[in-house]
């Protein structure tokens, strides 16, 4: 497992999660609630900017490891989960916008895996619309973990929108890389659902 500094970010990426989650859990005479939001989204927002770091980082230095490039995507993954999880335990975003994100995560990580194994990963490179869609929710869970008024801005309101809007890119993006991978599954399958 190569430790350069990129990996390092991810892994310290990865470690922010349950500091961002366990926030929530602290007993009420430790931090108001307020307190909880503004910590559990700077949390957050300083892990979603390590991910954009890291591998600005890696590219700079020439760092770029298979093994990053496995974990990279893992850690955004299970920050993305969690981050729902907790909002949904919260009241903050609908179950079918949670499943939609999650189940999609792991369709297309499950997809991209069977891809790699068959040397066509190409066929399901990361697309505009999937930088779309993260963009979307990147922005949306900060405001809904932050979800006490900010001035004139109303970040519930705001996250709720763009959660939906992520949402909707997320089946979008899904659809497009199903249908990337459609050709390579049909001709392993066969029509009649057959395997090789």
């Amino acid at each position: 497992m190569p430790l350069n500094i990129p990996n390092l970010l991810t892994w310290a990426r990865i470690l922010l999660i349950p500091l961002f989650v366990c926030v929530f859990y602290l007993p009420a005479d430790w931090l108001v609630p307020a307190r909880q939001n503004q910590l559990a989204t700077v949390f957050f927002v300083v892990a979603a900017v390590t991910d954009w770091f890291d591998g600005w980082l890696a590219r700079k230095l020439g760092q770029m490891t298979s093994f990053g490039a496995f974990l990279d995507p893992v850690a955004d993954k299970l920050m993305v989960a969690a981050a729902l999880v907790v909002l949904l335990k919260l009241g903050r975003v609908d179950a079918i916008v949670a499943f939609i994100i999650i189940g999609r995560e792991i369709t297309i990580s499950a997809l991209r895996e069977w891809m790699a194994s068959i040397g066509a990963s190409k066929s399901v490179a990361v697309s505009f619309l999937g930088k779309l869609k993260t963009t979307a929710q990147m922005i949306a869970i900060p405001l809904l973990l932050y979800h006490d008024p900010l001035g004139v801005l109303d970040p519930e309101l705001a996250g709720t929108w763009l959660i939906y809007v992520a949402a909707v890119l997320t089946l979008w993006s899904m659809v497009y890389y199903m249908r990337m991978a459609w050709p390579e599954i049909l001709a392993r399958t066969g029509r009649n659902g057959e395997g090789e």
